[in-house]
């Protein structure tokens, strides 16, 4: 609220904040750090999960090519790209993110009733695998520009060219 409305703001003590000061607890900078490197500690077991992840999604993507019709085969493969996506970012792999949330939207388009663009997606699975290397890793999607901008042109062409034909 503004100022102008007569509102005051006062803090409140709440439970959590007198168990946080009690002896024996963590100070937040503590905390934080410890979390950090509990997820340094699992940096190394994500390179095998992604590398899992993207098998997994590989996959499920060939087994969508093969019936293309069966919207649970669709499924699957959003899934295993949601998880791709879930969680690159918190390990350091922007990137993984970024591409695996463009073929996320690219396989919610399929599901509405775009059609199977096999390229596309082949595209999108090797950008996933460039995105994995540990060259890539803590880059963000901005300084690489003409990989992220060329999977968003070819996704949007192909999704509006799906729509154009449906009408």
């Amino acid at each position: 609220m503004s100022n102008g409305s007569g509102a005051r703001e006062f803090a409140v003590e709440t439970d959590f904040h007198r168990k946080a000061r009690r002896p024996g607890g963590v100070t937040r900078n503590q905390a934080v750090g410890d979390a950090k490197a509990q997820i340094e500690s699992l940096k190394e077991e994500f390179t095998d999960w992604l590398k899992n992840g993207l098998e997994r999604l590989q996959s499920a993507i060939q087994l969508a090519e093969t019936y293309p019709a069966n919207a649970t085969l669709i499924e699957d493969a959003f899934r295993s790209s949601c998880e791709l996506r879930d969680i690159g970012t918190t390990v350091g792999y922007e990137l993984v993110t970024f591409v695996a949330n463009r073929l996320c939207e690219v396989l919610t388009a399929i599901q509405n009733g775009a059609a199977y663009d096999k390229e596309l997606i082949r595209c999108h699975l090797d950008a996933l695998q460039l995105a994995r290397q540990d060259t890539y890793k803590n880059v963000s999607p901005d300084q690489v520009p003409d990989l992220c901008d060329g999977l968003r042109r070819a996704a949007e062409r192909s999704i509006s060219l799906a729509g154009r034909i449906g009408k």
